[in-house]
């Protein structure tokens, strides 16, 4: 079985972007978890995730996402989160699993990059 899933990476001025597509799941998720931690490790503490073309995510995915929320916070850092409204087939699947699992206030959401970049980052709060 091919696992289709792609994480690129950008920078989009003070930002680092991580761009992902396919499917975010148990097998892909450790790849996503092992990026932004390297995005860190490289001293950058804002970023943003483009979640515009993930198909499909699960429990595990959800969990790298949070687990990047807090590494983030703790080191004083911003995460921002690309979900459009529209998108892969019908609308961003993660947002809608991110809103069934009531998580979703927890992530500052934006419809495309340049809206996540602009403006003032501020720091994660509890």
């Amino acid at each position: 079985m091919v696992v289709t899933f792609n994480v690129t990476d950008g920078e989009q001025g003070d930002w680092a972007v991580l761009r992902v597509s396919g499917e975010l799941d148990l097998m892909t998720s450790p790849v996503l978890r092992q990026r932004v931690h390297d995005v860190v490790a490289d001293g950058r503490h804002s970023l943003v995730l483009d979640l515009s073309e993930v198909w499909f995510c699960d429990s595990s995915g959800v969990g790298v996402l949070i687990a990047t929320r807090r590494l983030l916070r703790s080191c004083q850092g911003s995460l921002r989160l690309i979900l459009p409204a529209q998108g892969a087939a019908d609308g961003s699947h993660v947002n809608r699993v991110l809103g069934a699992l009531g998580v979703r206030r927890l992530f500052d959401v934006h419809p495309d990059v340049p809206s996540a970049v602009g403006g003032d980052s501020r720091p994660l709060s509890a």
